[in-house]
Order: structure tokens, then C-alpha cells, then sequence
């Protein structure tokens, strides 16, 4: 089985964000980049089905060189080779496109993408991939067996959990609960060593305009001052939160 998982470079969570031009632009200064902590999920889960079931794994990214580390390190826990689609990461629309030429020239048998990137959170990718090849989909996947051709997954619904069968080649959307977060990898010096010497492929893009474009980013309205009150005031709580608060 050959196991294709999408890589997408975000902002770590602990990151101050800030915006240029006219609040136009993500400015990256001073920002840490990781892989996007739904990524991670379906990483670990693909390096099982390596382990377990000689599956083969690759990992890709579409963006500029500035996100090789962020594959380097997918590398490092244990991915056969990276590939990098030379071109910024515009639109998901763009960007399924790209990476919908890379899973038709490797003939991959299953895509492994976040539900979501943790930046944009557009949840548009996954979908939109499985269309353009022809794929099964399953969306904010949690859990993931196969055998042979066939598949079982358990996806996360409104209120609780849909188990639904179906076969290769398929596009999951994957997300916490994939595998257990204690099961999570870091790459430890071995594989950061070995990570140096395996493959990263740069390919350049196929055609594809974004089809969305952002006007502008806003920061939510910032928090205001925390109020008090004495334990044992219930009266002083009571007209706060009528008078103030509002929501009584």
C-alpha cells in the first residue's frame, strides 16, 4: 500500500499573531512553524500501517522552501521520502489541485490529510482532493483500519460516531482521536540523522489559480479587565451579572 500524507506548515499555537499591509498579510517574523497537529495525527497513523502492514509512506507539502524543516521532521519520525510542490500555499482550491498531480503521477493507494490546518482552518482540502482523483472520502476521520482494498473508518458526527466500510483508494480527513496523542511521535536523533539522508523532491506546480483570495485578517476585540468579587458578596455578583454582564 502506498500512503500519501499531506504535511500542512502551520504556526505553532503558542505564536503572537500579527498582520502587514494593511492587515492583508500573515506576518511570519519571529513565528515557529510545526506540522499541523492534525497532520501529526494522520502521520502516526500511516507510520503504523508501515510497521504493521509494509506499507510505504511519503509525505508532501505544497509551499515554498521555507517549509523544508517542517518535512524534514515528518522525515525524521520515520516517512521514506518528502515531496515539495514549489509554490505558495494560496487557496485550498490551489492547493488540492497540486496535490491532486502528485497522488496521480505516484499512484497512491490512500491520502492522509488533517480535517483541518490549524492557520486557515478552511476544512476545504481534503474533499476537494478526493473529487479531482476520483477517491473515496471520509471526513474528520478518528479512526482507520484497512485490509487489502477494503477499509473501515470511524468518523466523528454531530452528537457521536459514524463507522462506515469502503475501499481503496481513498482521501481521509483525519483529526484528534486518530491514535492516541500519547502515541504521538517526536523525532529523536537517529531519526533526525537518517531524516538528513532520505529524499526530498522539489517538483514544480501544475496550473492552478486560487479561487478564493483573503481582503483582510481582524484579531477578536481584545479581553477586558477581570472584576472580583468577595465570595461571600452574592448580591454585588447578582447585579454584575445583570447589569454588566447581561446574561441574567
Amino acid at each position: 500500500m502506498k500512503i500519501l500524507v499531506c504535511i500542512s506548515h502551520v504556526p505553532d499555537t503558542t505564536s503572537k499573531i500579527n498582520f502587514t499591509d494593511g492587515d492583508t498579510k500573515f506576518d511570519t517574523n519571529g513565528v515557529q512553524f510545526v506540522i499541523n497537529p492534525n497532520d501529526e495525527f494522520g502521520l502516526t497513523r500511516a507510520m503504523w500501517f508501515k510497521e504493521k502492514q509494509g506499507a510505504s509512506v511519503d509525505v508532501v507539502n505544497v509551499g515554498g522552501a521555507e517549509t523544508e524543516p517542517t518535512l524534514r521532521k515528518a522525515l525524521a519520525i520515520g516517512a521514506d521520502s518528502a515531496i515539495r510542490v514549489n509554490t505558495p500555499a494560496t487557496d485550498g482550491y490551489a492547493v488540492a489541485k497540486q496535490l491532486a498531480k502528485v497522488v496521480n503521477d505516484g499512484g497512491y493507494d490512500l491520502v492522509i490529510a488533517g480535517r483541518e490546518s490549524i492557520d486557515y482552518n478552511g476544512a476545504m482540502v481534503p474533499g476537494m482532493l478526493a473529487g479531482m482523483i476520483g477517491a473515496n472520502f471520509v471526513a474528520n476521520c478518528i479512526s482507520l483500519e484497512v485490509d487489502g482494498t477494503n477499509a473501515k473508518a470511524v468518523r466523528e458526527i454531530d452528537g457521536g460516531k459514524e463507522t462506515v466500510s469502503t475501499s481503496l483508494p481513498l482521501v481521509i480527513g483525519g483529526q484528534k482521536g486518530l491514535v492516541e496523542e500519547s502515541d504521538l511521535r517526536i523525532p529523536n536523533m537517529r531519526g533526525i540523522m537518517m531524516a538528513r539522508k532520505k529524499p526530498l523532491t522539489v517538483v514544480e506546480p501544475t496550473d492552478a489559480s486560487a479561487e478564493t483570495n483573503a481582503v483582510s485578517f481582524e484579531k477578536p476585540a481584545p479581553k477586558g479587565a477581570v472584576k472580583l468579587v468577595d465570595a461571600d458578596n452574592i448580591d454585588e455578583l447578582v447585579t454584575l451579572l445583570h447589569n454588566e454582564a447581561k446574561v441574567i
